[in-house]
């Protein structure tokens, strides 16, 4: 069938209408000469960009995507011009909040379409605005910012209510021009503004989750001690809220500590903090809260508390909230792009309802799922289980971002920051015997590489070196450091028993293994405090490698750091997911080095596109350009760079176009398929050392294959294992059988096998859609693409971008005329890429499968050595359902938790059902309800005691345990031996937005 264009409007001028309506919107928000100037000629430049994409932009009408395109165009030239404006001392006078109620689009909706507005005009603005405009526009730390705030106001919120009466109105006179609804009271906006004024005055530039919530928490202090009691929610004398008590009353910091997972020493910071500003802005005295007698104080141990006199006063306190709104508008006129007092209302149209992943869940739910943080809920089998002996797993309130900063926070205060900042005894013989001792330059290259990555001053660019900068800074980076050396020695410790000694110099003298170590520990503690300046993937350009190398070392730090939280390990797991799934595959990925050695005859297409990796930058070169001082710290170690000659154990140079490896290796046609057993122990068998060895030198574990091999079999093994995972769930949604299930994994291999390239700077689930789409029609399924889309938006991973805009590298002589490289829709890559790839491998994929099943008893008995090149295509593996738990010793129960497939169908509106019942009935022809009840009847009777509380299954699932289900089976693939004519184009349906 032919292909079908999409119906979108022509790129012709419409007569000028389009930019009436944008000069008219520029004059509503009373731009001066010159930003006029330069957001019309933009808008004019990228006119033809808006009209040829309209069908693949937003997810409303033509009128909506063209306000969303202007939104863009006026947000770029504000802050593509802010450094022509400082030089100017002048300013655009209007902000990013500004822009959306213009255009009456909510910030969920701007920061949806931002990456696929950026990715179309991204050429243009690099011609106007030089090649740093993406990094200027500081999208990413934006969304950041105000996803943070969200989640910050529904801690405060949640706090007030707890705690104090929200009135249907305000108790005094509200302030003149107030911004706040008027059912918030004047006490919880009051709050909120301090908290701002703290934000602004008295925190540093980095502003991380943590300090923050410190904040809001010493906020509840100042008001338990200043609202008057009748407001109170709770009765102070015997509130089970505020448990610490002593002879002098209710301890109120130790309570909120307690409460709230934070240490009464930041608190008391915080609050002397807050206090201050009190002094500072509204002109209040205080006095020791010890000499007052009023009725808010009572039954309070007031000892080192801070007391201002009619702070509260209902008469008053219009007047000090008009005099916090100043000093906020002051503070940030023309420096912030979202108003923050906007926060405390939650019906703000600026805060609709949506949702930034793209999936079907509602914003309330899953609005901000593209910031990467330690997350809620385990949202796919790969979630490693939380260390039962974690210190910092003792939650005693819901699972939120902010609950999640503090509980993480304390595990680093508690159990990280008391460890010394050098390396311990023992540590310390591990490196100095080495062939040569390399103490000193573990430790210059631990300060270097820190000293990157926490600069001094907030990020050196946005903010002007401050005190508070510079303490918060040293904190993170001791952190990090002490986190480095601990999980270093418990590496050290664990190597030394496999190789049967404590020479370890090949690992430890190894530059690119010790800079993703600490890249790891930095990105750890960032993800603890959730620091909002400083996000993945920061560290990776701070440190100078990529993110096929840090992969290689997460999997070490969540074995040897036993006391890390849950919360950071799901954080590294989905990290990893986040580095398998595209970051690995991205243009300058080291993993092409090693790629290039495994497949030597992918070298000229990696060459043609231009994928190899730049050489690592040495630590003189990071020193110099981060301006780490180097004052204190011994002479830098001579460096055997990964990019110098073989002989010095690394691999040849990236940049150099790589064909002579086939004097290194046989040439192969696809990776090695090891059977069940050798694949079981090939991370065992694959050193560390090895790991981060030159991919040409011969693998140490023996097998006649090298580290290249080694390494990449174990990197294609976890892409198998993430692959299995996404098309089983998505096959879920669509209610496919497990014929079909098994054939989209069977290409998966077989595109692993013999066309990897696909993969190459594009997600895997780009070839994933294209693959079940391609596997219906071959199974003759009428099942539309639109249809695989739908379900795909209610993945949890899933992001408009990855069937919006898929790479492509034309050939010189495509037949369509096309030349360069672009992004394309996934229906083109689809009809124009794919299929003419993996048609020979699709048509194939049923007669394969069945001759997988006829021979697997026969294959079973051939050894694994006898035909070590040829590919093995196996049936879709078994994968774990959240392994149930047994919840008697005396009788066969098991419970387990739903998987969110299956849980949306049983929450959905029509659905009365929210469980099932799984085997035998007590009694035939009962209800599932009369099961349960039945069954509970039993293990409380058995026990003697009565089984209650939320059951844990976070222990029950370990990426092991998936991983090792994956293992492909013995039995041989049978080559294809003809390819099928069958028309496998696809129709152009209008793909959702």
């Amino acid at each position: 069938m032919e292909d079908m264009k999409p119906l979108i409007r022509s790129s012709v001028d419409d007569g000028g209408s389009m930019e009436t309506r944008f000069a008219d919107l520029c004059k509503s928000l009373s731009l001066d000469e010159s930003a006029l100037r330069a957001a019309i000629g933009l808008f004019r430049e990228t006119k033809h960009l808006l009209l040829a994409n309209m069908s693949v932009l937003g997810s409303g009408t033509l009128e909506e995507n063209e306000r969303l395109w202007s939104a863009f165009i006026l947000y770029s030239v504000k802050r593509l011009r802010e450094e022509k404006d400082k030089q100017d001392n002048s300013g655009d006078g209007f902000s990013l909040c500004q822009i959306l109620r213009a255009t009456k689009l909510s910030v969920v909706d701007f920061f949806k379409e931002v990456p696929q507005c950026c990715l179309k005009a991204g050429h243009i603005l690099n011609r106007m605005y030089g090649t740093n405009w993406e990094k200027r526009l500081e999208v990413k730390e934006l969304l950041a910012n105000f996803t943070q705030l969200s989640d910050l106001s529904k801690f405060y919120k949640r706090a007030y209510l707890e705690f104090f009466i929200q009135t249907s109105a305000s108790v005094g006179k509200q302030a003149s021009g107030s911004s706040r609804p008027g059912y918030i009271s004047d006490y919880h906006y009051f709050g909120w503004l301090l908290f701002l004024a703290l934000r602004v005055h008295a925190f540093s530039c980095f502003k991380d989750m943590a300090t923050c919530a410190n904040g809001l928490i010493s906020i509840l202090a100042i008001l338990f001690i200043h609202v008057p009691v009748s407001f109170r929610n709770f009765d102070i004398r015997t509130s089970q809220f505020l448990a610490k008590k002593s002879n002098k009353g209710v301890e109120l910091l130790q309570s909120l500590c307690a409460k709230y997972n934070t240490s009464e020493e930041e608190l008391r910071g915080t609050m002397e903090k807050a206090n201050k500003l009190i002094v500072d802005i509204l002109q209040k005295k205080h006095c020791p809260a010890s000499e007052c007698k009023t009725e808010s104080l009572e039954n309070i141990n007031t000892e080192g508390l801070t007391y201002f006199e009619d702070l509260m006063d209902w008469k008053s306190l219009p007047y000090y909230i008009k005099m916090l709104e100043k000093d906020y508008d002051d503070a940030v006129r023309n420096k912030l792009e979202l108003d923050e007092r906007m926060f405390i209302d939650e019906g703000d149209s600026l805060l609709a309802t949506g949702s930034l992943s793209g999936g079907a869940m509602s914003g309330s739910k899953r609005k901000h799922d593209l910031i990467t943080s330690p997350v809620k809920m385990i949202t796919s089998p790969m979630s490693p289980p939380c260390s039962p002996t974690s210190p910092a797993y003792s939650s005693k309130f819901a699972l939120t971002p902010v609950s999640t900063a503090m509980t993480t926070a304390k595990w680093l205060r508690n159990v990280i920051s008391p460890l010394p900042s050098n390396p311990s005894s023992e540590l310390g013989r591990f490196l100095s015997s080495c062939d040569k001792d390399v103490t000193n330059d573990v430790t210059r290259r631990a300060s270097i590489i820190l000293g990157a990555i926490f600069p001094n001053s907030a990020l050196g660019e946005r903010c002007g070196t401050s005190l508070i900068d510079s303490i918060w800074a040293e904190q993170r980076k001791m952190e990090a450091l002490k986190l480095y050396y601990r999980v270093l020695e418990a590496i050290c410790r664990a190597e030394s028993q496999t190789s049967n000694g404590n020479n370890l110099t090949p690992l430890l003298a190894n530059e690119r293994f010790h800079r993703c170590m600490l890249a790891c520990s930095a990105d750890l503690v960032l993800a603890t405090h959730k620091t909002v300046s400083m996000m993945f993937p920061a560290v990776l350009e701070r440190t100078g490698i990529t993110a096929f190398d840090l992969s290689k070392v997460i999997e070490g730090f969540v074995r040897h750091e036993e006391s890390l939280p849950r919360e950071l390990r799901r954080h590294l797991n989905n990290l990893e997911e986040r580095l398998l799934e595209s970051m690995a595959w991205e243009k300058g990925s080291s993993m092409y080095d090693s790629l290039i050695v495994a497949r030597s005859s992918l070298a000229a297409e990696i060459n043609r596109l231009g994928l190899l990796a730049e050489p690592m930058p040495s630590l003189d070169a990071i020193a110099m350009h981060h301006n780490v001082p180097a004052a204190g710290l011994p002479p830098l170690p001579a460096i055997k760079h990964d990019i110098s000659s073989d002989k010095n154990g690394g691999a040849p140079s990236p940049k150099r176009f790589c064909t002579d490896y086939r004097s290194v290796l046989v040439e192969r046609n696809s990776f090695t398929s090891p059977s069940k057993d050798r694949l079981n122990s090939l991370k065992s068998k694959l050193a560390l050392h090895s790991v981060f060895a030159s991919p040409t030198r011969p693998n140490p574990a023996g097998g006649g294959e090298t580290c290249a091999e080694a390494g990449m079999n174990v990197f294609i093994s976890k892409i198998l294992k993430l692959a299995a995972i996404r098309v089983r769930s998505l096959s879920e949604r669509l209610q496919l059988s497990q014929q079909v299930l098994e054939r989209v994994y069977s290409l998966m291999q077989q595109i692993i096998n013999k066309q990897i390239a696909l993969f190459f700077n594009r997600h895997i689930d780009q070839i994933i859609l294209c693959s079940f789409y391609g596997v219906a029609k071959i199974s003759q399924l009428s099942l539309t693409f639109k249809e695989i889309i739908s379900s795909y938006r209610r993945q949890p991973q899933c992001k408009p971008q990855v069937f919006r805009s898929v790479f492509v590298a034309w050939p010189l002589a495509h037949r369509s005329g096309r030349m360069g490289q672009e992004h394309v829709d996934i229906i083109t890559f689809y009809n124009e890429v794919f299929i003419p790839s993996v048609k020979p491998l699709l048509v194939e994929v049923d007669s394969s499968l069945s001759t997988l099943n006829n021979n697997r008893t026969e294959d079973s008995k051939i050894g694994d050595g006898q035909c070590p090149c040829s590919p093995r295509v196996s049936p879709f593996p078994s994968l774990p359902d959240m392994s149930p738990k047994k919840v008697s010793a005396g009788h066969n129960v098991y419970v387990s938790p739903l998987r969110s497939s299956k849980m949306d169908i049983l929450l959905s509106p029509s659905s009365k059902s929210y469980y099932a019942c799984i085997g035998e009935s007590t009694h035939a022809y009962q209800s599932p309800s009369k099961d349960l009840t039945e069954i509970n009847n039993r293990l409380n009777g058995s026990s003697g005691r009565k089984v209650s509380g939320r059951l844990n299954f976070d222990s029950l699932v370990s990426d092991s345990l998936v991983a090792g289900s994956l293992c492909p089976q013995n039995g041989p693939f049978t080559p294809f031996s003809s390819v099928t004519s069958l028309n496998l184009a696809m129709k152009y349906e209008q793909p959702d937005p």
